[in-house]
């Protein structure tokens, strides 16, 4: 049920309880929040309340970012704007079955807010007649391990929960029924229900594809998956990982996004034509036109951090260029025929790494802008994308800087986007690749220490 301010008060009277918990998704998708004492939460359901704007101005690692202008030292840090989503509220079931709200920057912060930037795509949408549905499916590996012991161990030999490949094991998902039937079930309680799991090709990876939904609440409920998975996991004494790629040896994680677009008014899918042999419209040829074609320019919002670039390589379960096809799952882009219900593109280039509210908006506003310009695809690739050439405005960005450096130059990013996202949001990943150039890696040891 979809929950009002109303609503909350009710079950906050019934519960008796005293304290609520809030939180925000950041720049890199990690939830910032706190414990709210019921009367400020109840006040701040209908004002607002400030938050620190240095959630907005530092890394994953709470590391101030050294060239941001929407905050810094320049500009001491204030509080800015946080509006509570009603819409949002539901319970935690591990604690009491506490109620947990989200939170959305407004004000100044809404121009760099990740899911305010989803909502202005998803208005771009609703304007040209649309309504957005979308899912995401997400690769995550398991670890016998804890946060003192990766560290402890300096994330080298790590214990994960089975061995070898087994994907759509039956005796590995029975043998840790427990474990699956306690996240199952918490993705149930907790509103971000999952349509099937199952164990990947590695030791201890599983795939989880969460049910559809309109636009924002998709991208909720992915953000919210990723966060509460690893809080299950920890909760048992094992750590689950959403890195692009965490090892040499295995394929990387993906973050899958399916998207389809339906007559606002009707409810007819727009991709959907029965007379086309794979069921394709022209919106479809053009939405895809304009993925395909912006895809270099977006990717630093899809390809978010230094890792996500060991796994755009050849071989490793990833598309390397900005390809299309029907039913390939070699190119950027797989457009998945069927029928007024089915039909849709999945964005394949993101991995397990993203930020829904980002990813999320790069795909959708790239295809919409090739809808409003009627941007032609190339022609569809049949077989193995990686054993063929393609031309240059088909190739993507080899490191995180030259994408950032890719976004700040477009021109559609600035339009779809706001020159304010767009400008903090590069600046952001340029300082991501700074930081990691400072760092010696145990690669460089191995190959230096002893024979240069």
């Amino acid at each position: 049920m979809t929950q009002s301010t109303k609503n909350i008060e009710e079950r906050l009277k019934e519960t008796k309880a005293e304290y609520i918990k809030v939180g925000v998704f950041d720049v890199d998708g990690i939830l910032r929040g706190k414990y709210m004492h019921k009367d400020k939460f109840l006040s701040s359901l209908k004002s607002g309340f400030g938050f620190c704007d240095v959630v907005l101005g530092w890394d994953s690692e709470d590391q101030l970012y050294d060239s941001a202008t929407f905050t810094g030292w320049h500009t001491a840090y204030p509080d800015v704007q946080v509006d509570l989503l009603p819409e949002t509220c539901r319970k935690i079931p591990f604690e009491k079955n506490m109620l947990f709200v989200l939170g959305e920057f407004s004000g100044d912060g809404e121009k760099v807010c990740p899911r305010g930037l989803l909502r202005r795509v998803l208005a771009r949408a609703e304007k040209q007649g649309y309504s957005v549905t979308a899912g995401f499916e997400f690769e995550f590996f398991l670890f016998e391990e804890t946060p003192h012991s990766v560290r402890e161990k300096s994330y080298s030999e790590l214990q994960s929960i089975t061995p070898g490949f087994f994907g759509y094991s039956t005796l590995r998902n029975s043998v840790h029924a427990e474990f699956y039937q306690a996240l199952l079930q918490m993705c149930q309680d907790m509103d971000f229900p999952i349509e099937g799991l199952h164990t990947e090709t590695g030791p201890g990876v599983l795939e989880a594809a969460l049910q559809k939904a309109d636009g924002l609440e998709a991208a909720d409920r992915a953000a919210l998956f990723k966060t509460f998975t690893k809080v299950l996991a920890q909760r048992q004494g094992w750590m689950a990982t959403f890195m692009a790629k965490w090892s040499n040896d295995w394929p990387g994680q993906s973050g899958h996004i399916h998207i389809s677009l339906a007559d606002k008014d009707d409810g007819k899918n727009i991709f959907f034509n029965p007379d086309d042999n794979n069921n394709m419209s022209d919106n479809q040829r053009w939405f895809v036109g304009g993925q395909q074609a912006l895809m270099p320019e977006f990717l630093s919002m899809i390809a978010c951090t230094v890792n996500s670039y060991r796994r755009l390589v050849p071989g490793a379960w990833a598309p390397t260029h900005a390809t299309w096809g029907i039913e390939n799952r070699t190119t950027a882009l797989r457009v998945i025929p069927g029928g007024d219900k089915a039909q849709r593109v999945e964005y394949r280039i993101a991995a397990a790494d993203i930020n829904p509210y980002i990813a999320l908006a790069a795909a959708l506003g790239s295809g919409l802008w090739g809808i409003e310009n009627k941007i032609e695809p190339s022609d569809p690739i049949e077989g193995n994308a990686y054993d063929k050439t393609f031309p240059e405005e088909f190739e993507l960005p080899q490191s995180l800087t030259d994408a950032a450096q890719r976004l700040l130059a477009s021109a559609p990013a600035r339009e779809l986007f706001g020159a304010e996202f767009v400008e903090h949001y590069a600046q952001s990943r340029d300082w991501e690749e700074r930081e990691f150039r400072k760092a010696v890696t145990d690669w460089e040891l191995k190959r230096y220490f002893e024979i240069i």
